[in-house]
């Protein structure tokens, strides 16, 4: 019955996890506005009760997820290519950088770039068990220990782990671009049947979610500045506006494709949000004061660090973590399926060590530069200004309206809180329209040519989920947003673990002995149905394909090793197949068939 009704709607998909995903999606969405009050009560039950028992979960699993990457970066394996062993990378390295910036964190950086460091500044998170007041020096060294904590090394290893995981199994196995595909070491062809399915339509709906948390806040942003500049009410009748105008937005640059919609908006969007960094600080009257800060503080930052990695609040108990790193932790898992796709899309011909190192780093680096500037900036207008950030932000709970209320302490305030609104506007536009092209690669299996109606489809379905979530939950949106996105980001942490032991597991399998690591090579992998419809599709020459994950070659033996190492290793090479180490004259240490298990 799936199978007609997607060929009568003209689809090119995966029928299970299309509707699947659609069937669940659109139960929520008809769910939250008719029985807008139980679905409410029901959420904030089962996420209150997850905070209360799992909250530590989520603090322990980023921090080991951040072990595993650096230690699969420096160990032997950083050197394997994410795709051929003799293909470069596809981008230069300055390009790859400035995709990274684009990767995901322009929305997230406008959101939180004043309200995070003044709410922590006004009501410091371990004021009970430090003894730390709000609004002073300590207050606020703290805060932006935390808000380095909560913004640079362990948000992007949420993002890295799947990215690389993504990046070997599409570039070096070939496998279709589904979170399934990277449990292909323990599943096999699996990943086409019922389990592997599971999984993507939990992909595909903790990614639409976790977008529409993201716009949802957005959009609060947006008509907060509405609110200052125009005295536009703050409303859910405008939520709903600045819902559909973000989301049709998106919808004409998802039909303009990626080249000319996306690409030009996020690289007008990088500019922008640059110039206004520089605003900030050339403006602030307070330059030296920024920027000794800021280095400053990322130093404390790091000897900090271990402690703020493992902190779960245990004696003071406040349950001030419940509602900031773990909310954190959870909303931006959702998020890493499709910003993991982007990453992994950018970085093929890297190595693993080159991809973890600039995943990890660049994005951190700049997260460090525009937290230190604002945040700075922030405490110098508190400190030695009018203040006032504070009795908004934590006073009256105004977080959305943060950056403009901090905006309206520079020369221009008018025109630059504008230009602000433009660009988050243009952020949230990027995110959306983004997610709806990734979301649809999941959902088909491959990045070939698809209907334009189905991309539509995903950003329709997040605009709704947004709606649903911030307009249709009563007054307390926000909560509402905070109490979903905690009980869908549990699946995906409980998958990053099988993501580290799957990732392990492919790499002993491929992997040969010696430097430079040679590889297996894999054949293209196509879902069933995608590979059903070009075997009767004469366009198509499907001799290039296969359905069960298959690799084409084993590991490669130099033919000629002689010249090169010298002689006496002849009896070494006919007994394993392999060399010795470069590294020594020692021979290697080797197993029988010469190959590391």
């Amino acid at each position: 019955m799936l199978n007609r009704l997607h060929d009568a709607l003209r689809l090119r998909t995966s029928p299970v996890i299309f509707f699947g995903s659609a069937a669940i999606i659109i139960a929520f969405v008809v769910g939250t506005i008719a029985f807008t009050e139980p679905m409410g009560k029901a959420t904030k039950v089962a996420s209150d009760w997850l905070l209360t028992n799992l909250g530590w979960f989520y603090i322990l699993g980023v921090t080991v997820f951040l072990g595993f990457l650096i230690f699969i970066a420096m160990g032997r394996f950083g050197r394997v290519k994410l795709g051929p062993d003799d293909e470069p990378p596809e981008h230069s390295g300055g390009a790859w950088f400035a995709m990274l910036f684009a990767a995901g964190i322009g929305s997230i950086l406008m959101f939180w770039g004043v309200a995070e460091p003044v709410s922590h500044f006004g009501d410091p998170p371990r004021a009970a068990e430090l003894g730390i007041e709000g609004g002073t020096m300590d207050a606020a060294r703290d805060a932006m220990n935390f808000t380095y904590y909560h913004f640079t090394l362990h948000t992007w290893t949420i993002f890295t782990l799947p990215a690389l995981c993504f990046a070997y199994f599409i570039h070096k196995r070939n496998l279709p671009p589904r979170v399934s595909s990277i449990f292909q070491p323990l599943l096999g062809e699996g990943i086409h049947g019922p389990i592997g399915k599971t999984i993507d339509i939990i992909a595909i709906i903790g990614t639409v979610f976790g977008v529409a948390v993201s716009v949802g806040l957005g959009t609060l942003q947006i008509n907060g500045g509405l609110n200052q500049l125009f005295g536009i009410p703050e409303n859910a009748g405008w939520n709903l506006i600045i819902i559909g105008v973000v989301c049709g937005l998106a919808l004409i640059s998802v039909s303009m494709g990626l080249d000319k919609g996306i690409k030009v908006l996020s690289n007008f969007n990088i500019v922008v949000a640059v110039l206004l960094l520089i605003f900030v600080l050339l403006a602030s009257g307070a330059t030296l004061f920024i920027i000794k800060g800021t280095v400053e503080s990322f130093g404390s930052y790091l000897v900090n660090l271990p402690e703020l990695a493992l902190w779960n609040d245990t004696f003071a108990n406040t349950g001030w973590q419940n509602s900031w790193t773990v909310f954190y932790w959870a909303w931006t898992i959702t998020w890493s399926p499709f910003v993991g796709i982007f990453i992994a899309r950018i970085s093929k011909g890297r190595s693993i060590r080159q991809f973890v190192t600039g995943v990890l780093a660049v994005p951190s680096a700049f997260s460090v530069i525009w937290f230190g500037i604002f945040g700075y900036s922030s405490f110098n207008i508190e400190l030695n200004g009018e203040g006032g950030l504070v009795d908004r932000v934590v006073g009256d709970g105004d977080i959305p309206g943060a950056l403009f209320a901090f905006l309206d302490n520079y020369p221009g305030a008018f025109f630059i809180s504008v230009v602000a609104i433009i660009l988050v506007v243009i952020f949230f536009v990027t995110s959306v329209d983004s997610a709806a092209l990734v979301t649809d690669s999941m959902a088909n299996g491959h990045e070939d040519y698809n209907p334009l109606g189905q991309r539509i489809f995903w950003g329709v379905a997040i605009a709704l989920v947004t709606a649903a979530l911030l307009v249709f939950s009563g007054a307390d949106g926000l909560t509402a947003l905070q109490s979903t996105i905690i009980l869908v980001g549990l699946p995906f942490f409980v998958m990053g673990w099988f993501q580290m032991y799957a990732l392990l597991r492919a790499l002993k399998e491929d992997a040969g002995e010696l430097p430079p690591i040679r590889t297996r090579e894999w054949a293209q992998v196509l879902p069933p149905e995608e590979y059903d419809r070009r075997e009767e599709d004469v366009d198509y020459d499907t001799d290039d394909y296969v359905v069960e994950p298959t690799f084409t070659s084993e590991v490669p033996v130099l033919t000629d090793p002689y010249e090169e190492y010298g002689e006496g290793d002849e009896s070494l090479v006919a007994e394993t197949g392999t060399l010795p180490s470069r590294t020594g004259s020692r021979k290697a240490d080797l197993p029988e068939d010469g190959r590391k298990r």
